[in-house]
């Protein structure tokens, strides 16, 4: 068996990582061994690479670590590995090794090609050892695309990662120290196992409930905390989510943002199903993150106080109590001028701006009256 038979047989000899062995870039090496070498099979490998990096060696590492697969399915939820699965493990970490051994040097000659290729570069790399520390800290990397991203949304109700999420941080959000400090206490207990409360931030519009939520995860994301947004219209996913996301070692908040139902609204019958905790839709590793502008989340209008329902007080006290059923519930309310104006000179401030050129007190109220 040739050299370059050789690494295309080692890739395909993995089964724990075969995930690995068809992504993107060994699957190209593979192929570049399959047959005679070629300079474009060689090309079509390094450019691969290069998408993620120069190092070889320090991808092999990174994508097998990221992977998710049955054995670290197993190691996440605590459950015995079988002895067969433990062997098989180390014997494709040690795949990792010994392709880690073949320089780029060494597959340019495989070519027979004498005019200039690209190069890569390779390093010694305990693989064994790395992917055991990966696993160990596990409940706060994650796998899979947890590990590679801390925000995501839902695409036909499947969870895909935010590509440019939102990298808001709590110094840039000046005010409300009281509802952050709730806030992150109950996210605190989530990250630590502790009982957590769904939470409802309620309140005027611009006030930071949404920025506070994203500050959050980006705050603690080095702990664990992944967040999934969720659409109004996508409530009903919620359950599967749940299911999806309960084995997973990290914690979960499920985000949903602007929260509002219309009378008879669908979503509203199954928003509350889930605050009230069926045994289909609990689980110790999610929450759920609403924000709204409304006190009541249901709009009604006159004539619905006025219905002809024989039982109307309890149709309304249905309706206007979804609030309630959020375990915590966090308002933001509308600045004070003390409060706005510590807001605006914390932006000066953060955004390096000369206070120098007038009377910013007075311009920044005449702008917040000129905005009411």
């Amino acid at each position: 068996m040739g050299k370059e038979s050789y690494i295309s047989a080692l890739i395909s000899s993995l089964v724990i990582f075969k995930g690995v062995a068809d992504g993107p870039v060994l699957s190209k090496l593979r192929a570049f061994g399959e047959g005679e070498p070629t300079v474009k099979g060689y090309t079509d490998f390094v450019s691969e690479l290069y998408k993620y990096g120069i190092n070889f060696s320090r991808y092999m590492l990174d994508a097998a670590c990221e992977d998710e697969n049955i054995y670290v399915h197993l190691k996440a939820s605590g459950k015995p590995i079988p002895p067969m699965l433990e062997s098989s493990l180390h014997g494709e970490l040690r795949v990792f090794s010994i392709l880690s051994s073949f320089t780029s040097v060494e597959l340019k000659m495989l070519t027979g090609f004498d005019g200039f290729l690209p190069d890569f570069e390779m390093e010694k790399i305990d693989y064994e050892a790395e992917y055991q520390k990966r696993l160990s800290s596990i409940n706060r990397t994650g796998y899979g695309i947890y590990a590679r991203h801390n925000m995501f949304r839902l695409d036909g109700g499947k969870i895909v990662p935010i590509k440019c999420p939102d990298p808001v941080t709590f110094d840039r959000l000046i005010g409300y120290e009281d509802q952050r400090a709730l806030l992150i206490a109950n996210t605190r207990a989530l990250l630590t196992g502790k009982p957590a409360a769904n939470v409802l931030l309620r309140g005027d519009a611009g006030t930071g409930k949404s920025s506070s939520v994203k500050a959050l995860v980006n705050m603690f994301a080095p702990e664990g905390l992944r967040l999934v947004e969720i659409k109004k219209n996508e409530l009903k996913y919620i359950p599967s989510v749940i299911e999806e996301l309960r084995g997973n070692p990290l914690k979960f908040i499920l985000f949903i943002d602007d929260l509002s139902f219309n009378r008879n609204d669908y979503n509203f019958t199954a928003l509350k199903a889930i605050l009230e905790g069926s045994a289909s839709v609990k689980s110790d590793n999610t929450v759920i993150y609403a924000t709204s502008n409304r006190r009541h989340l249901i709009r009604e209008s006159f004539s619905d106080r006025d219905g002809d329902d024989i039982h109307r007080t309890d149709t309304m006290q249905e309706l206007l109590s979804l609030a309630d059923r959020f375990g915590l519930s966090i308002l933001y309310a509308k600045p004070s001028r003390q409060l706005y104006l510590e807001i605006v000179h914390g932006l000066i401030k953060i955004n390096g701006i000369d206070e120098s050129y007038g009377d910013v007190d007075t311009a920044a109220s005449a702008f917040a009256l000129r905005s009411l």
